[in-house]
């Protein structure tokens, strides 16, 4: 027979993580990542402890690129012309 897989409350995971238990059971209560509710209570195996490690590690960016832009800036286009118009005041609509 096998033995059964450690089981992790939400509380253990977020002392860990350094974040609220609410924000983990929330994590798994939205299907974000993989959890196990037994009774009522969601309770995380070690492979879903580090699906949720995985989840939220981030990767450092290559060298010489702009961490700070989002999305490339193209230079060669001007940007569109934006013509604002204005509307009357709900008091004067009424009139």
């Amino acid at each position: 027979m096998s033995a059964l897989p450690s089981l992790h409350t939400p509380e253990d995971v977020a002392e860990s993580l350094h974040v609220s238990a609410w924000w983990v059971r929330e994590q798994a209560r939205k299907g974000r990542v993989h959890a196990v509710k037994v009774a009522g209570a969601w309770r995380f195996t070690d492979a879903q402890y580090q699906e949720l490690l995985d989840l939220h590690t981030t990767t450092p960016a290559p060298a010489g690129t702009d961490v700070n832009s989002r999305r490339e800036r193209r230079t060669d286009q001007p940007a569109p012309e934006l013509r604002l118009v204005a509307r009357l005041p709900k008091r004067a609509a009424g009139s």
